[in-house]
């Protein structure tokens, strides 16, 4: 990790980041634009809710990153000794009783399905669901040192395979993890999609199969090969999308309207970095925008932050906020965990 990244202090900046968008976006989930500006007046002056709860999707976020930190104390990262870890924190999430904040349906199959020890963890996988909430919690996989870029590709994609099947759930949170990685590394959102999108090109056709194992046998695709290209073509598409929303749009509009409602792995992961990459200097006006959306809000809002607190880290969010979104200690934490500090008190 570089000394700019320490310093910024990268982790704790995208993980509250990523809960304050969360926050911030769950009152506004399920409701169009004219419906939310009704209920929270000029959407550039929103304010946090008191109390500041979140979702699900930080939740999760948080059960990925507790068992990224479990499997990462018992030495190198290997898919074997981070499947069994993640795969309890997720059955964990599951049972817990603060697991009432309207979760997906693939995730609570899923994640019944994880408790089934008689069979491989592939099995749990929704092998037909791209829905965003395996790329809404993977930004810890970006944030964690060390890693190398295999490690975090086949980390990215197991984590999302243990719920989200589908090939292009696969891509969209690598795609995401990579972003989160190159913003706290300190790259410039002007050459982010550019980055992004020669990623995508030089990972088309790789399948990692030591860690996903014969996940892609459950489709419907005659290699390898073939299924995951599947995820990045989508994944590719968007892109596109959003290279042509970033010179073309304002952020006086819905972001839905330039990349799509967010709802599917590809759509939050752009209409999330076109919320940062509209307001890249302005890091609430960004949560705001990605919370008064006619989609996904809370997902959207919660990319949002997680790319915006990589980029300027933990100092882009007033602590009027972040001393009262829900789970503050575990996300500074595992915030100060990775960037390489000891955890305050």
């Amino acid at each position: 990790m570089t000394t700019k990244t320490t310093a910024k202090r990268a982790a704790t900046g995208a993980l509250m980041g990523l809960a304050l968008g969360d926050a911030l976006g769950h009152p506004t989930e399920f409701n169009d634009v004219p419906a939310i500006l009704a209920k929270c007046g000029p959407w550039r002056e929103m304010k946090l809710p008191d109390p500041a709860l979140v979702t699900d999707d930080t939740q999760m976020t948080l059960a990925l990153g507790k068992g990224l930190r479990t499997a990462m104390d018992r030495g190198v990262l290997t898919p074997e000794g981070m499947a069994e870890p993640v795969r309890r924190e997720f059955i964990a999430w599951n049972r817990s009783p603060e697991n009432n904040r309207a979760p997906g349906n693939t995730c609570l199959r899923a994640c019944d399905l994880l408790e089934r020890t008689d069979r491989p963890w592939q099995d749990a996988g929704q092998i037909h669901s791209k829905g965003c909430g395996a790329n809404m919690r993977v930004a810890p996989i970006g944030l964690v040192p060390g890693l190398s870029d295999e490690q975090r590709a086949g980390a990215a994609q197991l984590q999302s395979a243990l719920t989200h099947g589908h090939p292009t759930a696969l891509a969209a949170s690598d795609l995401t993890a990579h972003a989160v990685r190159l913003l706290a590394a300190g790259a410039e959102p002007t050459g982010l999609v550019g980055l992004l999108r020669s990623y995508a090109y030089d990972n088309r056709s790789r399948y990692h199969e030591r860690w996903l194992g014969d996940l892609w046998s459950r489709a419907q695709d005659p290699t390898p090969e073939h299924f995951i290209a599947r995820g990045w073509d989508e994944c590719l598409a968007v892109l596109d999308r959003l290279q042509h929303a970033v010179r073309t749009s304002s952020p006086e509009t819905d972001p839905c309207l330039a990349v799509g409602e967010g709802w599917i792995a590809e759509e939050a992961l752009a209409a999330g970095l076109l919320c940062f990459l509209l307001l890249v200097d302005e890091p609430l006006t960004a949560l705001r925008r990605g919370a008064c959306t006619s989609g996904d809000s809370d997902s959207i809002a919660c990319l949002a932050g997680a790319f915006a607190g990589a980029h300027l880290g933990a100092d882009a969010w007033p602590t009027s906020w972040t001393d009262r979104v829900e789970y503050r200690d575990d996300l500074l934490a595992l915030g100060a965990l990775w960037d390489g500090l000891r955890p305050e008190g």
